[in-house]
């Protein structure tokens, strides 16, 4: 991490601190309470679209443990928060479990069909495993729109509200809460694993991953560890998905969704902690001015009704063609020269 000149650490816990001056500690303190004040000036609109930011940074952000630190390509991430939406939905539906229990489940039961489908990783990578993981996502899409008793296939099922402690979360305020403290733990872990022997591995095996093994790396057991990890974080932010949205099918994870998270960790900056979540909230505020903008220019340029429709998808697909050209290394890269230019130390 770098530092204010004039200051270093002097041991090993020093070196490996997260927070380590009084202007990181400020800046700590000023963010979460902005962010924790939200819901006290914000309307309900823009509560759920922080929410769903919220939701969407969880599993951009395994989709990067997996892509951007360890370099397995998947193209079938919305595959894997199905499984954890569903999980949670059916534990807490059918089963009548206690949220939390269907929120862990949800994870662990995506990370181990990740772990399934990344078997071939082994054998495979680059671009055969990004074809696996399409199959992945249409595997799972089949089994849920089939196995009709279970899932309510084609219809859908419908999910009750979270509660923990016998309070029931309904509105967007108390899911808001719920939301950025799943967020916040997540991001903290993330950014601690990145620097762990694990994380570690990750990164050299994504750069080469023969010299890994050279180096005694068990290129099997890591991979695996990857797509648990990814596909784990991709599980809890289905199971929040599920409650927030309280009703679901398999429509609400395409693979167009699949092909989002991957342009949101390419933006954002592959291999960083903050990128997913600069790639995250570029999207989803995009999206958000497509749609006020929409009705603007139909009724301005006399333009046929619906015909922007188009224009997000447009957007994003231009979007990753100038962010591939001009700055390959994501906001994420960007926001580390403005911090080394004008001397800011937040992160």
């Amino acid at each position: 991490m770098s530092l204010p000149t004039g200051i270093r650490s002097y041991s090993y816990s020093q070196d490996m601190a997260v927070f380590r001056t009084r202007t990181h500690w400020v800046w700590l303190a000023v963010l979460l309470a902005f962010l924790f004040t939200g819901p006290l000036y914000w309307s309900n609109y823009w509560l759920g679209v922080v929410n769903l930011i919220g939701i969407t940074v969880i599993a951009a952000t395994g989709l990067n443990i997996l892509t951007g630190y360890c370099g397995q390509l998947s193209i079938g991430h919305a595959g894997f928060i199905a499984v954890g939406a569903y999980t949670s939905a059916i534990m807490t539906n059918r089963f009548e479990l206690p949220f939390l229990v269907g929120l862990i489940s949800a994870g662990g039961i995506a990370g181990l069909v990740g772990m399934v489908f990344g078997i071939p990783s082994l054998r495979v990578k680059g671009f055969y495993l990004a074809i696996s993981t399409i199959a992945a996502q249409f595997i799972i899409i089949w089994v849920i729109n089939h196995w009709t008793s279970l899932t309510g296939g084609f219809v859908g099922i419908s999910v009750p509200p979270a509660s923990i402690g016998g309070i029931s979360l309904v509105s967007q305020a108390s899911q808001f809460y719920l939301i950025m403290i799943v967020v916040i733990i997540v991001v903290f872990l993330t950014n601690n694993l990145a620097r762990s022997r694990v994380g570690r591995a990750f990164v050299a095996i994504r750069d080469n991953d023969l010299a890994a093994q050279v180096m005694g790396i068990n290129l099997f057991r890591y991979k695996l560890l990857a797509f648990f990890l990814g596909c784990f974080l991709a599980g809890i932010a289905g199971s929040l998905l599920a409650h927030w949205t309280g009703f679901m099918n398999a429509e609400n994870f395409t693979m167009t969704d699949s092909i989002l998270y991957i342009g949101m960790i390419i933006i954002g900056g592959l291999g960083t902690t903050i990128g997913p979540i600069l790639g995250v909230l570029f999207i989803r505020l995009a999206q958000q001015g497509i749609t006020f903008l929409s009705p603007l220019l139909e009724d301005t340029f006399a333009m046929p009704a619906g015909f922007t429709t188009g224009l997000g998808p447009m957007v994003f697909g231009l979007a990753i063609m100038l962010f591939l050209i001009l700055e390959p290394r994501g906001l994420a890269h960007r926001w580390a020269l403005i911090r080394a230019s004008y001397r800011l130390w937040p992160f």
